[in-house]
């Protein structure tokens, strides 16, 4: 996948994702602004300005989307997915195009929407990207932070939801985060992407270790945190329920299953099973996107079978459930 070096598309690779060891690893992102509700914001939260860009095939994008959900912000934050095209130009809207929100302007790749913001900016182009309309600007492609002030900003506007971050869960919230993002977010990368022996060696070790530390901590208690659903679930989510269907054959994450984990599995399929979480899950077309000839795995393009999954069959988490 190429990038923007000084707002002009590169398939050289200038901003390499590889370390001297041949380890993937994920560049910060560079739009990190944040919609606020703070008087001096220059992002208020306001309806029909934000528009978020996503993809079913990355997990990265799928948080945002899971947040959006959650927190019932379809009124105000419009969505759009994007997808790969073999030779193409990063993610795409396709041969029709995309009226960028705020503009008259017709685009086909995402990329250009950068460009729109930043006419010389240097950066990989990614997803989440989140627009603001009225200025014209990429507000942030950060997707931690994206989940976050989604969290919080709408509040007073949007119809009543949780806080999955609550002030006094945060401490546990972020230190749950970093397990989470650099033991399996970043360790399926990293078994998938690596281009050393030694580096998938590393990070399949580092994967399977943390989903067995995982494993234990649920047989205690029904989320990562507690007794309440949290941002730490929703940011583990998306890994899980690619795991079976994607990563166990495409990323090479083949020790074992996640059905094979019986903590997991039945957490998986609880939070699957929260209302308005299997629409915004096409399992099928996160495979799409992974096999497919435009996808980051090599492949043929011919999208396999299995394994099987039913995340809709019943889950036993409710044993844990706090009893008063």
């Amino acid at each position: 996948m190429g990038q923007l070096v000084g707002g002009k598309w590169s398939t050289e690779n200038v901003l390499v994702q590889h370390d001297d060891k041949g380890l993937y690893f994920k560049r910060d992102s560079v739009f990190r602004a944040r919609i606020s509700n703070d008087a001096q914001s220059e992002f208020p939260p306001e309806p029909g300005r934000y528009h978020l860009y996503c993809a079913v095939a990355c997990p990265w994008a799928h948080r945002t989307t899971l947040m959006r959900t959650l927190k019932k912000l379809e009124p105000f934050v419009t969505l759009s997915n994007t997808f790969q095209e073999p030779d193409g130009q990063g993610w795409s809207f396709g041969k029709e195009g995309h009226i960028v929100p705020g503009t008259d302007r017709r685009v086909r790749w995402l990329h250009e929407l950068y460009t729109i913001a930043d006419p010389a900016c240097t950066t990989r182009v990614t997803v989440p990207t989140l627009w603001d309309a009225k200025t014209r600007r990429v507000v942030n492609n950060e997707s931690s932070e994206i989940i976050r002030m989604f969290n919080t900003a709408f509040v007073g506007i949007a119809q009543p939801s949780p806080d999955y971050c609550p002030e006094k869960l945060r401490t546990e919230i972020d230190a749950t985060n970093s397990l989470v993002l650099k033991g399996v977010n970043n360790a399926v990368n990293g078994c998938g992407y690596s281009i050393s022996q030694e580096a998938y060696d590393s990070s399949v070790k580092l994967l399977f270790e943390t989903l067995d530390n995982l494993e234990e901590r649920l047989s205690k208690q029904r989320y990562l945190c507690g007794d309440v659903q949290t941002e730490a679930d929703w940011r583990l989510f998306p890994s899980l329920v690619r795991f079976d269907p994607c990563y166990y054959v495409g990323y090479k994450c083949n020790l074992r299953r996640l059905d094979e984990y019986p903590n997991l599995s039945n957490y998986l399929r609880e939070l699957y099973q929260t209302p308005g979480i299997g629409e915004v899950c096409d399992v099928a077309g996160m495979k799409r996107g992974v096999f497919g000839k435009a996808g980051p795995i090599g492949s043929n393009g011919i999208v396999p079978a299995g394994p099987a999954v039913d995340y809709a069959r019943p889950h036993d988490r409710e044993r844990l459930a706090r009893r008063n």
